[in-house]
């Protein structure tokens, strides 16, 4: 567990440092997540044969169950900003219509893109399917 938590922050520190360094305008943790999927799909790719030279916990399910752990409990990492947001009341107070517009559109416009692209890979995958079919 140790050694899956640790490359899980491990990849979380390459992504803010990366981020930072490049001065590139995407989260750290975003490009350290990526990373992790990089790392995930080298891993268990067979012509790389990269299991041999890694730990144990990292090839045997500790990664994945050590992952799954913290996202169970993922709504107590919300806990620091939510005692963030209690002790900005004022701010809360002046400017929290135009947040409440801001989170309204925000995720209509998400809910319409992820519709939009689900849509798209459907047909996609629909004509790929018609495709290969006699």
């Amino acid at each position: 567990m140790i050694a899956s938590l640790a490359l899980i922050l491990l990849a979380q520190l390459m992504g803010e440092i990366l981020a930072r360094g490049a001065g590139v305008p995407i989260p750290g943790p975003v490009i350290g997540m990526g990373l992790m999927f990089a790392f995930l799909l080298v891993r268990d790719n067979a012509r790389f044969g990269l299991p041999r030279y890694l730990p144990k916990p990292l090839t045997d399910g500790t990664l994945e169950s050590t992952a799954r752990g913290l996202l169970m409990n993922l709504s107590l990492m919300f806990v620091p900003a939510g005692v963030g947001v209690v002790g900005r009341l004022d701010l809360l107070r002046a400017q929290g219509l135009k947040l409440a517009i801001v989170l309204v559109v925000s995720t209509a416009l998400s809910l319409l893109v992820t519709v939009l692209v689900f849509r798209a890979v459907a047909a996609l995958v629909e004509r790929r399917g018609s495709d290969r079919e006699p």
